[in-house]
This record gives C-alpha cells, sequence and structure tokens, in this order.
C-alpha cells in the first residue's frame, strides 16, 4: 500500500517551488530558509506570519531548510512521506477499531491516491495539511487506546497530540466533535452521553483558543477582508453549494485547480437544489442510523470535519479549495466502503462485483494523480492549467502573469494583468501587478528609443497607481524629450505633490520650467532638490544657468563653483559669461 501511493505521487519529487504562498512560507523567508535555529523556532511561536499561526508547520519547513537547504525535492519527499505515513495510520487506525481490515485498505488507498490530495502534497506550503493530519490520526489511535483502558496519562496524550495537530493546522477544531462521533460508532460506548461530553470539555477549550488565536492571525494578515465584501447571503449560499461541489470531486476528480473563483451571482434554483440534496442525504443517513450506523458516522464527519472552511467565515477569495478535502473525505470514503461492502454480502457474484470496481477505481484514481502531480512542476503550469480547467479565473491570470514575468516574458505577462482587470476590474493585486508590468515595459521601451510607446506605457500603470512617484518621474522625462513641455510639467508637479522627497522630481521639474522659460519657479525647484541633497551638482549648474538669465551673476558664480566642487559639468561658454559679469 505504502509503494503504490509513494509512487503514484512520485512526479512531486520534480516539481519546484511556485510563486503561489511558497514565497513566503520558504524560498523568501529567511526565518524559515536558514534552517533550523534557536531564533527562527522562537519566531515560529511569536505571533502571525502569512495570516496563520501554525508554529509547527514552520518548525517543520525549517527542519526541511536544514537537511536540503533551497532543493525543491527534499521539501516534495518529506511532505510525500508524511501523506504515506498517513494512510497507513488511516488503514491502521480504521481496521483495528472496526475489525474489517479489507474495507479499511480501501479507505486508506482511496484516501492517499485520490487527485483531489495532490495539492495536499504537491503544494510545500500545505505542508500543514499532511502534517496536522499526521497529528490528527495520532490522537484517533491514541484516543481508542484510551477508550479500551481509561486513565490520565492517555488521556493527557490524546490533548497532546491533539494540541499538536492544532499547532500545524487549527482546521481541526472540530476534532472533538468527532470523537464524540466516533464514541457512538464504531467505537459504541456505553456511557451517558453527558459524561462523554463533559469528558470532552478541555478538548473542546484547546479548540476554542484556537479558533480565536486563528481569527486574531487572519484579521492581522488581511485575509479576512472578504467578510466586508461578501454579505452572510453569499457565503452560506457558497457554502451549501460547496458542500455538493466537495461530493462531486470525490466520485468525479476531473478539472481540478489551484484557485476556483467565487461566484457571483450564485443562482437561487442552485442554491435550493444543493440544500435540497443536503436535506434528503441527512434524512437518508438519520433514517438508517440504527441498521447501517457507518452512513450517519460518516455523513457527519464530513459535514463537521469541513464546517472550519467551508466559507462561512470567508477567507480569501476563493469559493472552495481541494486541500479542504483532505480530512473530510475520510468520512465519505467510510461511508461509501462499508455500504458497498454490505451490499454484497451473501453472493459471490456481488462481492466479485464490488471488488473489480474498487480496484478499478483506484487504478483510475492512481492515473489521474500521477497526471496532476506533474501539473504541480512549476508556476507557469500550474496556472496555465487552472485558467484551462474553470471560467474568469482572476487569480490564476494574474499569478501566471508573475510567473511570466520571471521567466523574461514581460508582454505575454501583460496579456494576463489585462485578463485580470477585465474579469476582476477592483483587484487590488491585479492592479499592482498590471502597473508595475506597464511601468517596467515603459522602461523598456524609453531605453530602447521608443517614446511615443514608452508614454503609453507608463500612462497605462498610472490609470491604477497614479501616485507613483517614479513612475511619474519617468513620463515627464519622456514627455519632455518628446518636446512636450508643459504636459511634462504637469506631470512633474504630480510626482513632488506624491513624493515631496524626490530629489530628481524637483531637479526634471526645474529643468521644464527652465525650458519653459519660467526661471524663477525653475530657481525655487533646483534649490529643493539641494536641500535634500545638498551636493548634487548637476542641480547647481542648472541653477548657475537660472541665476545668470536672472540677472544674478554673483550668486551664479557661486553656483558654477559649487558644480565643479561636485565634480558637475558646466558650459564652459556660460561659466565665461558669468564670469565676465560677476
Amino acid at each position: 500500500m505504502a509503494a503504490t501511493v509513494f509512487l503514484a505521487l512520485s512526479p512531486t519529487w520534480n516539481n519546484g517551488f511556485v510563486g503561489y504562498d511558497d514565497p513566503a512560507y520558504v524560498t523568501q523567508n529567511a526565518h524559515v530558509n536558514t534552517g533550523y535555529t534557536w531564533q527562527n523556532i522562537v519566531w515560529a511561536f511569536r505571533g502571525a506570519h502569512a495570516s496563520n499561526w501554525h508554529p509547527l508547520t514552520w518548525i517543520s519547513l525549517q527542519l526541511d531548510a536544514s537537511l536540503y537547504g533551497l532543493d525543491p525535492a527534499g521539501y516534495h519527499l518529506t511532505s510525500l512521506i508524511l501523506h504515506v505515513a498517513n494512510m497507513l495510520l488511516v488503514f491502521l487506525w480504521l481496521g483495528d477499531i472496526t475489525g474489517h481490515r479489507g474495507r479499511s485498505a480501501f479507505v486508506a488507498l482511496a484516501f492517499g491516491l485520490h487527485p483531489v490530495h495532490v495539492e495536499s502534497v504537491a503544494w510545500v506550503s500545505e505542508r500543514k495539511d499532511v502534517l496536522s493530519t499526521l497529528f490528527c490520526m495520532l490522537t484517533f489511535l491514541a484516543y481508542t487506546a484510551y477508550v479500551r483502558r481509561p486513565g490520565l496519562t492517555r488521556y493527557l496524550a490524546v490533548a497532546a497530540l491533539f494540541a499538536a495537530g492544532l499547532l500545524s493546522k487549527p482546521m481541526l477544531v472540530t476534532l472533538p466533535i468527532l470523537l464524540l462521533l466516533l464514541d457512538w460508532w464504531p467505537l459504541q460506548r456505553k456511557e451517558s452521553w453527558p459524561r462523554l461530553v463533559i469528558e470532552k470539555l478541555p478538548l473542546l477549550a484547546l479548540a476554542s483558543l484556537s479558533a480565536a488565536v486563528t481569527v486574531w492571525a487572519q484579521r492581522e494578515g488581511g485575509s479576512l477582508t472578504a467578510l466586508d465584501r461578501l454579505p452572510l447571503g453569499n457565503r452560506l449560499a457558497n457554502a451549501v453549494i460547496s458542500y455538493i461541489r466537495y461530493i462531486g470531486k470525490t466520485l468525479w476528480p476531473a478539472d481540478l485547480a489551484v484557485f476556483y473563483p467565487f461566484p457571483i451571482p450564485i443562482p437561487a434554483w442552485e442554491v435550493a437544489g444543493c440544500v435540497t440534496l443536503l436535506v434528503i442525504a441527512t434524512w437518508l443517513a438519520y433514517r438508517e442510523r440504527h441498521r447501517r450506523p457507518w452512513l450517519m458516522a460518516g455523513w457527519c464527519w464530513y459535514i463537521l470535519s469541513l464546517l472550519p472552511v467551508i466559507g462561512i467565515v470567508q477567507v480569501g477569495m476563493q469559493s472552495m479549495a481541494d486541500r479542504y478535502l483532505y480530512v473530510p473525505m475520510i468520512g465519505l470514503l467510510i461511508a461509501s466502503a462499508w455500504q458497498a461492502a454490505e451490499s454484497a454480502q451473501g453472493s459471490l457474484a456481488r462481492i466479485r462485483i464490488v471488488t473489480a470496481a474498487a480496484s478499478l477505481a483506484l487504478t483510475a484514481c492512481a492515473v489521474l494523480s500521477w497526471r496532476q502531480a506533474q501539473v504541480w512542476r512549476d508556476g507557469a503550469t500550474l496556472f496555465t492549467h487552472a485558467i484551462e480547467v474553470t471560467t474568469d479565473n482572476f487569480v490564476a491570470h494574474d499569478n501566471l502573469g508573475v510567473e511570466l514575468d520571471r521567466l523574461g516574458r514581460p508582454e505575454e505577462a501583460l496579456a494576463e494583468y489585462r485578463e485580470t482587470l477585465r474579469i476582476r476590474p477592483g483587484d487590488r493585486n491585479g492592479e499592482e501587478n498590471f502597473a508595475q508590468a506597464s511601468f517596467t515595459k515603459g522602461e523598456r521601451l524609453l531605453g530602447q528609443g521608443d517614446v511615443n510607446g514608452a508614454i503609453a506605457a507608463f500612462r497605462d500603470g498610472l490609470r491604477f497607481r497614479p501616485r507613483n512617484a517614479v513612475a511619474l518621474t519617468s513620463l515627464g522625462a519622456a514627455l519632455a524629450r518628446s518636446g512636450q513641455s508643459i504636459e511634462a510639467r504637469k506631470v512633474f508637479e504630480d510626482c513632488v505633490q506624491a513624493d515631496p522627497s524626490s530629489v530628481e522630481a524637483h531637479y526634471d521639474l526645474g529643468l521644464v520650467q527652465q525650458a519653459l522659460g519660467a526661471y524663477a519657479e525653475a530657481l525655487e525647484s533646483y534649490d529643493a532638490a539641494l536641500r535634500l541633497q545638498p551636493g548634487f551638482g548637476a542641480a547647481q549648474a542648472a541653477r548657475a544657468e537660472a541665476l545668470y538669465t536672472l540677472g544674478r551673476y554673483r550668486d551664479a558664480w557661486d553656483a558654477v563653483l559649487a558644480a565643479r566642487a561636485a565634480h558637475a559639468g558646466v558650459d564652459r561658454g556660460l561659466a565665461d559669461r558669468i564670469q565676465a559679469n560677476k
């Protein structure tokens, strides 16, 4: 089983880091990529980073950095080993508490081979998924041991492992309720429900503390801003639809993407249909709770474990995410495997049919996972695929633009940024990237002598970042070169207002004012530049000419001497005229 899962996802070894979160988590995070040190461990526990507080995940990545440096193969190997370990723990734990090793093997293999889980394994930033699930499964094993032989030491082991899971990823906050579910089936504990609930109170306290810290961390990182943009009605509607879509991805794992855009508007008929399906499924599971308890247990596992990330409290801009299905899918697999096995009992033909269907499903999952792992080869491949399998995916277009920029393909990158802004005109991330790409294009065209093209590119970017002083300075210089001095003066005036500390803006404004004959104004601009940078020789040289024109010959000569002291060139003829008149 371990070899099968390992081989199916082995293409992740050839993958690199992607530009989506991996820089913040590893490649550009000096607290991680410098390795396993005491200072870095303290940093992992101190404060929120990347909108999360999961210190054990940071420490795990720090350990990888100590072992592998910045070789992505090592990070992928660790995640793959953790995933294989999770699959084996599912098998060992489920087989132990139910006594059905064949059904447990199917659940474990389906969990390990399912292509939806490739995201959690192939994305280095999602180390928190595989690590937290490792502690989740160890918590289940420890809890089973506690139920069989209750004692304080065993209970403390349960609490410690649960805390470790929360310190890896707080999505496990519903685990105490899952333990109550396991008390009913398959553990079938005979104690009264009030006693079982009281038994879970310390664990619920840990979960509540983790939830509070998570909300704080998300607010600190700005990831809860979606609450302001998405009314509760939209979030509830998307949550209902997502519950059904996740089941669809489990049954038919096609068109998997790193990002699924939030659908607005959401058709009322779609919401009503999904609510109806959820109600029917819940009613059927409840009706069969005595004869087929695994249906109710598996269904509730799915609903409850997915609840923290279903989007009622919206974090980010996605409508759903494959990684969120990592633990919840186990519930669906348990219900399906047990029901299929029970339906086949008593008939050799049915047993053969169910066995063949299970084998075919697992084989298909292995093939699809092999292919899906290669989608994560690099950022360009990942986001190109996301654009192909989704509609109006502004995040994918924006991130593909970043990747193309990094690969030295600026024109293609700019096209992706334009598409981002077409789909989502008010997207701040897209506006920033489009503006920066336009400014870079303008600088390149200006260097090539295409002044008009540069002007157009700068103006494109300034539509979204109108107070960018560097771009305004470059646009003013391009306008001045093209003979549009009046327009250039207005641009430099805007630049000085946007950034009064810009020496270059004051100096360039003075040059344009001087070219337009406004010598007194030019002198004020040069003086402003020199107040910011007293040794600015070029400003002194230009100031000398303005002072000479205004008839202030002695001041002009002082400016000439100051320019020469700063090793700035002064026109020889101008200097001679100033010296003769002083």
